[in-house]
């Protein structure tokens, strides 16, 4: 019997991938951690589309955000991921 579970956990993490600004965001915060405001700044997006972006790939386990007095500082948690984008951009 096929455990279904772990398909459909990848699956999710690669559906939340799939979007081209998560994929920047991801690649970038894998050269280096940031927070949303130099996100933002990068990617020349307002800073509330940036945010939703963020907690799409928080709440799929592939980036997490520690808090640094006001701001918080992300990073790529996920070796899965980080293992795909390293492929994606050799």
């Amino acid at each position: 019997m096929i455990d279904d579970s772990k398909f459909i956990q990848k699956s999710e993490l690669l559906k939340a991938l799939a979007h081209p600004i998560r994929l920047c965001i991801v690649k970038g915060l894998i050269e280096k951690e940031s927070n949303v405001t130099n996100i933002q700044e990068c990617l020349d997006l307002p800073q509330s589309t940036v945010s939703q972006h963020l907690f799409r790939l928080k709440a799929a386990g592939i980036i997490k955000g520690e808090r640094n007095g006001l701001e918080i500082s992300y990073q790529v948690i996920n070796d899965d991921i980080r293992k795909i984008i390293k492929i994606l951009f050799p």
